[in-house]
């Protein structure tokens, strides 16, 4: 499904989303400063003041800081380190899936924190008679898009504090789990701020649940395999290499050597010109996949035998 969509709509994603994004924060950051109430008074998502024509909200709610910050020079650091990270996170993001999947994971997300806000609002109608807008940050929008980031770049090591080196997979467990017990306690407590947190989280990482259920974006790699599913996806590749190293152009019986070709289902770019190829990142040596495959396919990871293999030849 995503594939189709990139293919028609691909050519309006933004490139560098991540570089307007970060723009926004920091714009959102000088406005607190200036005016620390204009935020909340004109650009927070507040459903009654949309239903009153103020539908910029929509969009304006986008620049609110990361953090709150009162200008003192930590957190100035703070922030700085906060937007380079959230720079850096969906830079790799987009570089791997590319601009339109990056794109349709960050607008998703958007639309979803939208959501949330206009389901608090209506559950609060129906329940107690008056509306209540859920002032929803940028937090859920982020901790998706780092979930994101750990399933995908889990084995990369980040500085915590830095000076202790953790791998990122374990941070985003970590981050995960301490909203999870943020949200419980709260409910548990019987505070309703517990439960708009719990509506707003269940419904805000959405977007993650769906694109990587869709996407199939991760799979175990060939180590964790049966020998069955080894030996179909082995012939799987042997397949598509071997008929991808010669191409025949036709009833003139000439040969070509093509530039791109998927290692799994062979087909090339002579196939179909529109056809786009990229190497997976999670494969341990040159692999290349078609669209169709590169999300489907299981990653190759050499084991340590064959790694010695090599090294003594």
């Amino acid at each position: 499904m995503i594939y189709r969509l990139e293919k028609k709509f691909g050519k309006y994603a933004i490139p560098n989303l991540m570089r307007y994004i970060t723009a926004m924060y920091i714009i959102g950051w000088v406005i607190s400063l200036v005016s620390p109430g204009f935020y909340t008074e004109w650009l927070m998502l507040d459903i009654d003041k949309v239903l009153k024509g103020q539908v910029w909200r929509f969009f304006t709610f986008l620049i609110q800081p990361v953090e709150a910050s009162t200008g003192s020079p930590f957190d100035i650091v703070f922030m700085l380190i906060s937007l380079y990270l959230y720079y850096f996170i969906g830079t790799m993001l987009e570089r791997l899936w590319g601009s339109f999947r990056f794109n349709l994971f960050y607008f998703s997300g958007i639309l979803f924190n939208i959501l949330a806000v206009v389901i608090i609002y209506v559950g609060c109608l129906l329940y107690y008679g008056s509306g209540y807008s859920y002032g929803i940050s940028l937090d859920y929008i982020n901790l998706s898009m780092f979930l994101a980031f750990a399933v995908e770049f889990g084995e990369i090591s980040l500085l915590l504090f830095f000076i202790l080196p953790i791998k990122v997979k374990y941070i985003g467990i970590i981050y995960a789990a301490i909203t999870v017990i943020q949200i419980a306690e709260l409910l548990l407590s019987g505070s309703v701020i517990g439960v708009y947190m719990a509506v707003a989280f269940a419904v805000a990482m959405l977007n993650f649940i769906i694109f990587f259920i869709n996407s199939r974006t991760y799979r175990k790699p060939i180590m964790r395999m049966n020998l069955k599913q080894r030996f179909a996806y082995a012939a799987a590749v042997k397949k598509g290499e071997k008929e991808a190293q010669v191409v025949s152009t036709g009833q003139s019986g000439k040969t070509v050597i093509t530039r791109h070709r998927c290692v799994v289902c062979g087909r090339t770019e002579l196939d179909d010109p529109e056809l786009e190829f990229r190497f997976c990142s999670k494969c341990e040596g040159n692999y290349e996949y078609c669209m169709d495959h590169l999300y489907t396919h299981v990653h190759v990871v050499r084991e340590a035998k064959d790694v010695k293999d090599e090294e003594k030849q």
